[in-house]
């Protein structure tokens, strides 16, 4: 705990002389935004290559003051964020800035190499814990209320053909896997909030796409993979004193569309060849995965080439991100902030087998699961949340029955579900990883979250 007590003085020494917090004092909205680097501490048995931006991870704040309510946005380069610890920052934050916990917004990125791991060891409870998340979240957002000032925002949206639907019936095996689906649903939406000074510049960005960051899983180097590169690409493009934080679209059915040089990692890792063709991903990863391989050195060639993958998704769509920057329209000096969040209650069940994907689960009734949902509302424009992963027509559904144009719907945000995936109802059909294991019944999670964040927005235009 050595990293996050010097991280926290180190915070606490800048805010001491940075003023009083909360000096905002003239009407309009302001914005006042920070980067916190969250980077492990090195392993020397898996050591960094010191050459990615993504290999560096951090948590981000955004802050917004309209002289009359607050809202804040987190995003952090983990795995996840769990329930009791966004309880606990979330509420941490509220009371240190006086306002309601549905006027924050905490998600995660999803990275699945936050950790130098390999396939025989878990996460470290200190990057999840609520000490560590919730002290770091409530520096960053005194840190970011020191830098308020006069902002504009606005939101525009973009497009990226990067993700892929990730649910396929294998050519070989003719049974469910997850490997790439160039049929199926997928979203390629760019949808960016811009914060903009009154000079003109950017003080923030809040993105959000629909991709599992996934390439570096099992690979055993700490990155954030695709979306820590394109927050420091977009960052660093605009001399670096901007934020850009990055959130997860309705991605539970999304991956990168080639994952070549993350399964050629495994391959070199389990002692598999390395063809140079593409190879199937499920027969790669699940040795290492399930233990059946040693697990060896990564080649650091093999290495590098993964990491210049991910830098380049990242460069991709950073400049995707900018060029929606440069041109958002109808940016407002003033927007109303209202937030809340409702729970929705469906019937779950409980599963009496364990396969992996391609057969027909076991079940039978389980306890109800809650599913927390929300919408924070910034002048004409709406952030939609739901706290789990999310199927992409559902994500569709979300932004399509919305009575606001402007709506971004932010996955893995404001806790965990114990649902875990949320399939849209025909995709309960499949029998991939993800809908096998689902605790929810079909039926109840597809429409209850559409029509209440439906609600919720209509709510909000009638305040």
């Amino acid at each position: 705990m050595a990293y996050l007590r010097l991280l926290s003085a180190t915070l606490a020494a800048t805010l001491s002389l940075s003023g009083p917090i909360f000096a905002q004092d003239a009407a309009g909205l302001h914005v006042g935004a920070t980067r916190v680097d969250i980077t492990p501490p090195a392993s020397p048995d898996f050591p960094a290559m010191n050459d990615f931006d993504h290999e560096k991870l951090y948590l981000r704040a955004i802050v917004m003051d309209n002289g009359d309510n607050r809202a804040v946005l987190i995003g952090a380069d983990l795995g996840g964020i769990n329930e009791d610890v966004w309880a606990d920052a979330s509420q941490r934050i509220a009371d240190e800035l006086n306002i309601p916990v549905a006027n924050i917004i905490m998600s995660s990125t999803h990275t699945h190499s936050d950790w130098p791991a390999n396939a025989t060891t878990a996460p470290g409870t200190p990057r999840y814990g609520s000490e560590f998340v919730a002290n770091v979240s409530l520096d960053a957002v005194k840190d970011a209320m020191t830098k308020l000032k006069p902002a504009r925002v606005g939101y525009a949206t973009g497009e990226a053909y990067l993700n892929v639907n990730r649910d396929v019936v294998s050519r070989n095996t003719k049974r469910w896997t997850q490997a790439a689906n160039l049929s199926a649903a997928s979203d390629k939406t760019v949808g960016v909030l811009s914060f903009v000074g009154a000079d003109g510049e950017p003080i923030a960005a809040y993105v959000n796409y629909a991709m599992h960051p996934v390439n570096g899983y099992l690979a055993g180097f700490v990155s954030g993979d695709f979306a820590a590169a394109t927050s420091r690409y977009v960052e660093k493009a605009f001399g670096d004193d901007m934020v850009t934080v990055f959130t997860q679209g309705a991605s539970g059915d999304q991956n990168p569309r080639w994952l070549r040089t993350g399964t050629n990692a495994l391959a070199s890792k389990g002692g598999a060849k390395i063809t140079g063709y593409e190879m199937i991903r499920e027969d790669i990863e699940a040795p290492l995965r399930n233990k059946t391989v040693a697990d060896g050195p990564l080649d650091p060639v093999v290495a590098h080439q993964l990491g210049s993958y991910m830098e380049a998704l990242g460069t991709i769509l950073g400049e995707e991100v900018i060029r929606v920057m440069s041109d958002v329209k109808d940016l407002q000096d003033d927007p109303k902030i209202w937030g809340k969040q409702n729970t929705l209650t469906c019937p779950g069940r409980k599963r009496l087998d364990n396969a992996r994907e391609g057969v027909a689960g076991q079940y039978e009734p389980g306890p109800d699961v809650d599913i927390r949902f929300g919408l924070l509302g910034i002048g004409n424009i709406a952030l939609a949340t739901t706290n789990a992963e999310i199927y992409t027509k559902i994500g569709q559904g979300v932004k399509k029955g919305s009575p606001i144009s402007k709506t971004m719907y932010v996955t893995l945000a404001n806790g965990r579900a114990l649902s875990g995936y949320i399939p849209d109802d025909e995709s309960f059909g499949h029998q991939t990883f993800q809908v096998l294991g689902t605790r929810l019944l079909p039926g109840c999670a597809e429409q209850g979250i559409v029509q209440g964040l439906s609600d919720l927005a209509a709510e909000y235009m009638a305040q």
